[in-house]
């Protein structure tokens, strides 16, 4: 079904963006998840099959935009602090007619007759009851981003609503900024700049060192596309690989990154001196780790987020690394974002904390929009949807 969904949306994406390259190389980035010896059959079946169905949508969507009536879009804003980006407003232009939520509440009785989709850029604009009642013709919101813990997805389909993902775009860049805070927190590089650069700087004490990432065992948790990505990094570092996760993986994608499934997660923390955390935010994982599960791990070892904050209980995180319970941690995400200027966690040293930039690059940034657009049309024409969220 990957499969199939991979290659449903980059004809979608290619159709309406133009790009003759880019299906061959979406389709290497959804695939690189299957082990090798699949992958030329999934690049054939990929530009061998292509549904009557979703033809017509991209039809259907180019002639709309042919006769000038754009559909129209909801958005927070255009740039700003928390609006769209320009690049990102120029390109939804070209199928939507825009409005702004300012544009909205001057004039609700004409615009929510027009507005039919929504598209939520870095968790906005806020989608609750009241403007969901509000518009009376919304079919989709078209999230870009993968995770969609911010919208209440049982009462966003109690209106008939359907909502959509964007999982292929965040994958490589989410696992790189994985493997960049194991290598700055290994290293110390945070606390290394500073020494390096402060104006007290007299020498470099020979008893400043941080802890090897080649050879060390990683333990990742939640192995879907992202932490299956890491993995394949990790491997470049001859490093032993654990995982746990809802489902094991085939043997032969096991095999492809040399990775070891425990199906008891203790099992993967006390063995690893290096716990990343890649799962979906949901009432089951929230607290995953807290203060039982800090304390199986190594006094050595390292946790790393890069999932969503409320995956780790950070009181018994700060009180694990203020008594040496493990190492270090290195976090993307934290809850709330940012946290309150007087946090403890920012008072540590052995911790290392960024803010929330997992998909923060500008091909992936733009990458999440047109996945966002192909689905948003999808809906709107009444055709298979490539990446649906379903409510639970």
């Amino acid at each position: 079904m990957f499969r199939r969904r991979g290659s449903r949306m980059l004809k979608i994406m290619a159709s309406i963006f133009g790009r003759t390259n880019s299906p061959y190389k979406f389709i290497r980035s959804v695939t690189s998840l299957r082990c090798r010896c699949h992958r030329s059959l999934v690049y054939k079946q990929g530009y061998r099959t292509l549904a009557c169905a979703e033809r017509q949508a991209i039809t259907a969507g180019i002639k709309v935009m042919a006769e000038g009536e754009l559909p129209a879009v909801l958005i927070l804003d255009i740039g700003g602090t928390h609006g769209v980006l320009e690049d990102l407003a120029a390109l939804l232009k070209k199928h939507f007619q825009l409005i702004t939520m300012k544009e909205f509440l001057a004039n609700k009785e004409e615009m929510s007759k027009k507005i039919q989709s929504v598209f939520v850029f870095e968790r906005r604009p806020t989608i609750d009851r009241e403007l969901l009642e509000s518009l009376p013709n919304l079919k989709v919101i078209g999230n870009s981003g993968v995770g969609v813990d911010h919208l209440d997805l049982k009462m966003i389909s109690s209106f008939g609503v359907k909502v959509t993902n964007t999982p292929h775009a965040v994958a490589d860049p989410t696992a790189d900024i994985g493997m960049a805070l194991m290598l700055a927190s290994a290293r110390r590089l945070v606390e290394g700049c500073q020494i390096a650069v402060s104006p007290d700087t007299k020498s470099f004490a020979v008893d400043w060192l941080g802890v090897e990432v080649s050879r060390a065992t990683l333990g990742i948790i939640g192995m879907g596309s992202i932490g299956y990505k890491v993995a394949q990094r990790a491997r470049a570092f001859n490093m032993r690989i654990l995982y746990h996760n809802r489902n094991q993986r085939q043997k032969e994608e096991e095999e492809a990154v040399g990775a070891h499934y425990c199906a008891k997660m203790k099992d993967l923390l006390q063995q690893s001196d290096f716990v990343m955390l890649v799962v979906n935010l949901t009432p089951e994982t929230h607290k995953l780790i807290g203060k039982k599960e800090l304390e199986l791990m190594k006094p050595t070892a390292t946790l790393i987020n890069i999932s969503r904050g409320a995956v780790i209980d950070q009181d018994a995180l700060v009180e694990a690394l203020q008594n040496k319970v493990i190492r270090a941690a290195a976090l993307d995400v934290t809850y709330p974002e940012p946290l309150p200027r007087d946090h403890p966690l920012l008072n540590l040293n052995n911790v290392i904390i960024t803010p929330h930039i997992g998909t923060a690059t500008v091909q992936a940034i733009r990458t999440m929009a047109e996945e966002a657009i192909a689905n948003i049309l999808a809906v709107l024409n009444g055709q298979p949807i490539p990446s649906e969220v379903f409510p639970k």
